[in-house]
């Protein structure tokens, strides 16, 4: 008789690492969390030194369902005796760094997480009422069967379609910056393209090193301004599920009006890392009397080639202006954010799946799929919920709390307590 899970998850990064933590923890739910890398990884090629998480450390994997985990963050400071200099640190904020190392810790200490086993095929067995779940490793396939099953694959790059020959080693996206930054610096010209915070962050790392290594930087941008994030208190409470509740009962074009209005508290650069740029260019221009950069917004790139002089050239226009833009650059970082990875076997299960578009399909606020034939055995989607559940849907704080209900729903009753408590705004009118 084959070996039925209650739950499988497709991926682990924080918000399924964080699931499988809770799972374990405090429920008898049988459970098993496939990834096909061989160790977890966090953003690897952006754990550069002097960055931070954009939230706070209570926003770990799992403090805002259990506060008393044994896998907080705050026990994770005080198992590697770093609690006293956290605490001297006096800093809400982690460097991106020891969050990885935290989430390390976590995954060294659950049985749930199975690296190096790639997900390749999910189909519904209608009449054994599961899921069978198709995992590759490196030197055989297996087949593990669930009820239930929780689609945490994450996001990808956005990589322009109009780079000639794609990425390479001079051609590169943020999110593999660090692998490539000691070659990069070797270059007499280096462009950063995108306005956000691994934007600003490259920027500023290449603007500290500039004098030493003597290139030529430039930093464009297609909207119309570098601007700040929006993280002022009031404006961070949109980052809770009580705005989550507000947000998913809006119809589905008033969500889709309202997200473009929310940008800034996700897209922009945190006033820190901007000011430290500023502060940067104003002591480096004392002598020279100039800018040690080209920063320029409303910039759109629509084309990368190869030059004849073997670097590339950036052509397009600015864009409020209508006057075409050329720009040559020997290196080229598009920090142009990301995108839902949605994996094969998933779009097939689309067509069994309510949508609200092309590309979104409809949840509930549990994050589940609504299907057509009314099954019993749910599919939890953890990426591609925007459209449903706001901007706050790649929040790693909000990421617990939609863990929580989802236990709940699996268990079939109240494991975890559900709301971390309100706050001071009301969103919806009640007359």
């Amino acid at each position: 008789m084959k070996e039925t899970f209650d739950v499988i998850g497709v991926g682990i990064g924080p918000f399924n690492l964080g699931l499988a933590a809770l799972i374990e923890e405090k429920t008898t739910l049988k459970s098993a969390f496939f990834d096909e890398t061989n160790v977890f990884q966090w953003h690897p090629g952006m754990l550069l030194d002097g960055t931070d998480l954009q939230v706070p450390f209570l926003a770990d994997l799992v403090s805002f369902a259990n506060p008393m985990s044994q896998y907080s963050f705050l026990n994770y400071a005080h198992v590697h005796d770093r609690l006293m200099s956290f605490f001297f640190f006096n800093r809400f904020d982690v460097p991106r760094k020891e969050y990885n190392a935290y989430c390390h810790w976590v995954v060294t200490q659950l049985n749930n997480c199975h690296f190096g086993k790639k997900v390749v095929d999910v189909q519904y067995v209608k009449s054994d009422a599961c899921y069978q779940v198709t995992v590759e490793d490196s030197d055989k396939t297996e087949h593990y069967y669930c009820k239930h099953l929780v689609v945490g694959t994450g996001s990808e790059p956005i990589v322009p379609a109009n780079v000639e020959g794609g990425l390479n080693e001079d051609i590169i996206h943020s999110s593999s910056y660090g692998f490539y930054e000691k070659e990069i610096k070797k270059a007499k010209s280096i462009t950063v393209i995108g306005s956000g915070q691994s934007a600003a962050e490259i920027f500023y790392k290449l603007l500290d090193d500039q004098l030493e290594e003597q290139y030529e930087l430039s930093w464009f941008t297609r909207s119309p301004g570098f601007f700040q994030l929006e993280d002022s208190k009031l404006g961070q409470e949109l980052f809770s599920p009580t705005y989550v509740d507000y947000f998913h009962n809006l119809t589905y074009e008033q969500r889709e009006e309202a997200l473009p209005l929310l940008g800034n508290l996700r897209n922009g650069v945190q006033q820190k890392t901007l000011h430290k740029i500023y502060d940067k260019l104003y002591h480096r221009s004392i002598e020279t009397k100039q800018s040690p950069a080209l920063i320029q917004a409303a910039i759109e790139i629509n084309q990368v080639k190869t030059s004849n002089s073997g670097d590339y050239l950036l052509s397009g226009k600015q864009w409020q202006e209508d006057q075409s833009f050329t720009h040559q650059s020997e290196k080229v970082i598009f920090a142009t954010g990301y995108k839902p990875h949605i994996p094969d076997w998933l779009s097939a299960m689309m067509k069994d799946v309510k949508m609200e578009s092309e590309s979104e399909f409809a949840v509930t606020r549990n994050a589940e799929l609504i299907f057509h034939d009314q099954r019993e055995n749910r599919v939890f989607a953890l990426t591609n919920l925007e459209h449903a559940l706001g901007t706050s849907a790649t929040n790693l704080g909000l990421s617990v709390e939609r863990n929580v209900r989802i236990i709940n729903q699996l268990a079939n009753q109240k494991v975890y307590k559900e709301s971390p408590g309100p706050v001071f705004q009301q969103f919806s009118h009640k007359g």
